[in-house]
Formats: C-alpha cells, structure tokens, sequence
C-alpha cells in the first residue's frame, strides 16, 4: 500500500474519478433540461378525477394534467411528535377565467371511486389569454346557425381558426410593419421639424410641405385604422364554441381567442408527433403571451442573437489589435507584466460590476454626449442617453475581452521565431509579416477566444439586465424600417426571459415548462455557435499545419 501510494497512483484514480464525475454532472444536467424542455411540447394525458375532500361533502369532478407529485408532511393529531405523509398529486385544471388559478395540488385520500380515468373526447383548448381551458366541445355558433354534430364541430372550428390566423397575419403585417412605418416616418417628420426650428431655417414655405406630409400621413393612418377595425370585427365575427366545464357548466368561448385544440386522449403517436413538432415551431416563431409565461420567444432569440454578433464585431477588432500590439510591439517590462496581470484579472470581475460601468459610462455618460451632440433635437426624450442595443453590445464586448486578448495572445507566442526572422530576410516590412503570416497562423487561437467570448455573452443576464434587455418590446431591433438596426433599442434576451418567467412570474407552476424549454433552447443556441466556431477553427488549422511544420 506505501509503494502504491509512493507511486503516485492514487491521484491517477483520484483524477479519473473527479473527470467522470463531471462528465456524468454535466451530461445529467444537459439530460434533465433536455426532457423537462421538450415534454414542455409533448401533448400530456387529461384525466378525470372525482374528489370528495371531507365525507359529508358533495362528490366534485376535476379535469385536468398530472404535472407533479409530493408527499405533504403533516403532524398526527392522535399521536404528538409523530409526522404523516400524504401523496398528493399537482393537477393542471386550466380555466383560470373560471377558477382563478391554473395548478391544483391535490390529496390522493380525496379521490374516491375510480383513482382516476382518462376523459375520453375531452379537449384542451390554448387561448390567447387566460391559458388552457379543458371541456367537452359540444356545440358551434356562427352567423349561419349553431352545430352540434361533434365531427362537423370540429371541423367548422378548425376552419374559422385557419382564418383567423390568415386575418392575424394581415393584423400583424399592418400594426407592425404598414402603422409602425407610418410612425416613424411621423417621428423622423417631427424631429426634422424640430432641427430646422432649433436651425432658425423653419420658413413657411417648408413648415406647410412638412403640414402636408404630416397631414397626408395621418390620412393614410386613418383609413388603415379603418382596415384595422374591419379585420377585428371579420375576427370576432368567426363564431364561438360552447364548452362545458366540470359536470355541468357550459361555456361559450369566441374562436378568435382559440390559438389551437387538440384531443389528447384521442391521439395516436403519429398525432403527438405531428402535435410535438408543430409546438416546438410555434415556440420558436410566436411572439410572448401572458406575461412571457405562454407562447414563443421570438424576439428573445432575435433579441439574443443580434446582441451576439454585435459584440463579436466590436470585441475581436480590439482585442486581436490589443493583443498584436503587447506581443510584437510593446517592450517587454514591469508596465507591460502589469497590463498582462491586469487583464487576466479582468476575467475574474463580477460580470454586474461591468454592467454598472456599462451603465455609468456608456449610457450616462457617452449616450448624454451623443444625444447633446447628434440628438438634441429629440431632447428631452433621450435617444442613445438610455440602455438600448448599442450598449449592451458594447458592455459585453468589455466583458469578454479579456478572453479575446488572452487567447490571440498565446496564439501569437506559439509561432515560430524563425517564421518572422524569415519574412523579415526576404525584405518584407514587420507590418507586412504580421498581417501575411503571423496573424493568420492565429486564426484557430482567435477562433478559440472568439467561442469563449460567445459562450459568456449568450449566456449572462446580469450586465444586461442594467444596459438594454426588458421584459417585453414591442419592435424588434431589427426590421424594415431605416436604419434597419435600431442601435438605440431596448431588446428581449433568452437569459432575462428565462430569469423573468422562472423568477418574476407569479403563476410558477405555469412557468416552470416553459423555464426548462427556453433553457433548452439557450444552450442548443450556444452549442451551436461553438460548433460553428469550432468547424471554421479546425479548417483554418488544417489550412496553417503545414507552415507550423
């Protein structure tokens, strides 16, 4: 046993064991997110259930989804010090127009009769508000009459639902894309106004062309204000669907709040396919509902993704250009140890202090000088003088640079001294040298950095929860409109969506599926990117072996 010892093998088992327990902690957590995420999708069982919760109480039916189990802990009465556990089951019973709450969690002892049984041709309906409502579609209502026959039901209400999508598209197109253009026109009109009166160039003469814009503008809104309310009323004219809830009670819902339904039940696996992959499109294509907590992440991920390539177009110019200087430029000495030891401390900073400099320096400090400077006509609405897109990017460039310039840095300094030397002896210029042989042979060590620095700025929440990211928006940072790219935009991000359901939502058992889905989807978007890096990596590394040799 000393000789073993005294060998050292024991920390060769220690080190194995460490390495496979990581990679079993890191693969559980990747596996637990991916099922919790994508049964989010996966459409769940409705059951019946028949519940007397005290002997002499009337018998009470509950349709809903099983979503959890626990044991509650409870004191026994008859015997002091002693703990009863009972089973209880979390119910998802939906209507929450109905029953003002989603999520019921329920004593197993309460369940009388059967334990529970499937509810045969009960209907899970989404709404665009107030969430599911589970029933029994019995009947549809329009101006042509009322249905009761349940195929012909179904089928009338998956046609109005058909139309009333084609006639949110339309909705859609004209309040974001048709008024919000007219908008900003009407903004761009009115700061042009303001810059000519601040000029002292206002005549009359141009103040009655910029009256006549505006005044055929405001024309042109009101008769698509018109076309709006048409299409509201072409919607809310689709019919309605009664639905009886419980035992007894019959609801009438309007088809224009349906989303979808489904018959769980009834579905055979080709359906729960069908079902699965239809949810998770609409996840990725919808906007947010209900607080965040219902629909998809749309902006989050356009909101995600446009923050990511800005800061990669600000973060590798300068730290690839930082990182030549210290290594072919600067004099070695005490200063430049410093900045060394600076910058590898850099990446040890809590990433919210980076967030308070982002917000002192770029938003209060830079953003009032631009909007002094280029936006004063806007004032005192500020323009770049608040967090927006533009400062966030710049924020979590600051904060990943320090990966950047470490890791072109030890690139640099793996190539060969007699690479420069020769390049210098043929006649070339140092610039010359760099530019045609140093940095590219860098390439896979910049592509390196250039993963970390995406992997960090993907996933961090804090700096910009104090630079740009909101709750919610209403325009996406980037559409049709000039300049195209609004630096100046608040935006959604997968981090804060994700911080915001699971923690600022007050219905948490509703948000929790939607937590592990937008988690699920945050790192498949990080995987990505990385491989994407990756590949370009190792092609320019292939590229570059024969010079290293």
């Amino acid at each position: 046993m000393k000789t073993w010892l005294n060998k050292g093998e024991h920390w060769v088992w220690y080190s194995a064991a460490a390495a496979a327990a990581s990679v079993v902690l890191v693969f559980g957590l990747l596996l637990m997110i991916a099922f919790r995420g994508l049964s989010h999708f996966w459409p769940h069982a409705v059951y019946e259930f028949q519940i007397q919760p005290t002997p002499s109480s009337e018998v009470q039916i509950l349709q809903g989804e099983i979503h959890n189990t626990r044991f509650r802990e409870t004191r026994d009465p008859q015997n002091p010090g002693f703990v009863l556990r009972e089973p209880q089951i979390l119910i998802k019973t939906g209507n929450r127009d109905l029953y003002s709450f989603d999520f019921r969690w329920v004593d197993e002892a309460h369940i009388v009769g059967q334990t529970w049984n499937k509810a045969q041709g009960i209907s899970v309906i989404e709404r665009y508000a107030s969430g599911n409502m589970y029933g029994y579609i019995q009947a549809f209502k329009n101006d042509q009459g009322e249905i009761t026959e349940l195929q012909q039901v179904y089928k009338a209400i998956n046609a109005a639902i058909k139309e009333g999508n084609k006639i949110r598209t339309k909705i859609r197109h004209l309040e974001r894309t048709v008024i919000g253009g007219i908008n900003h026109d009407l903004q761009t009109l009115r700061y042009d106004r303001r810059k000519l009166e601040m000029r002292d160039r206002l005549t009359p003469q141009l103040e009655a062309e910029m009256e006549a814009k505006r005044q055929a503008m405001h024309e042109k809104f009101g008769v698509l204000q018109l076309q709006l309310d048409g299409y509201y009323r072409e919607l809310n004219a689709l019919g309605s669907v009664v639905v009886r809830v419980g035992t007894d009670r019959d609801v009438e819902v309007n088809v224009s709040q349906f989303v979808r339904f489904w018959q769980p039940n009834e579905m055979h696996l080709g359906n729960k396919l069908g079902y699965f992959f239809g949810s998770i499109g609409s996840f990725l294509t919808d906007d947010p509902r209900e607080s965040n907590t219902e629909g998809g992440v749309f902006p989050a991920i356009v909101g995600t993704l446009t923050m990511v390539i800005l800061m990669t177009l600000f973060v590798m110019p300068m730290g690839v250009v930082a990182a030549i200087y210290m290594r072919e430029y600067a004099k070695e000495g005490r200063l430049l140890r410093l900045i060394r030891i600076s910058i590898n401390n850099l990446a040890g900073v809590p990433s919210i202090v980076f967030g308070i400099f982002g917000l002192g320096f770029f938003v209060y400090i830079l953003g009032f000088s631009v909007d002094q400077m280029f936006y004063s006509h806007a004032l005192p609405n500020p323009t770049f003088g608040t967090p927006g897109l533009l400062w966030a990017s710049l924020t979590m460039a600051l904060l990943t640079l320090p990966v950047v310039i470490v890791a072109t840095d030890e690139g640099l300094s793996r190539i060969p001294r007699a690479l420069r030397e020769g390049g210098l002896a043929l006649g070339a210029t140092k610039a010359e040298v760099i530019m045609r042989i140093v940095l590219p042979m860098t390439t896979p060590a910049i592509m390196t950095g250039l993963i970390l620095a995406v992997a960090r700025a993907a996933g961090e929440v804090a700096p910009l929860m104090l630079v740009g990211v909101v709750k919610s928006v209403t325009e996406l940072p980037v559409n049709a409109n000039a300049p195209f790219i609004h630096l100046d935009q608040k935006f959604m991000h997968l981090g804060f969506h994700i911080y915001d359901v699971g923690f600022q939502s007050p219905n948490v058992e509703a948000a929790q599926p939607l937590v592990y889905a937008t988690s699920l989807l945050l790192v498949v978007l990080i995987v990505s990117l990385n491989l994407a890096a990756i590949v370009i990596r190792n092609r320019l590394r292939e590229k570059y072996k024969s010079l290293d040799n």
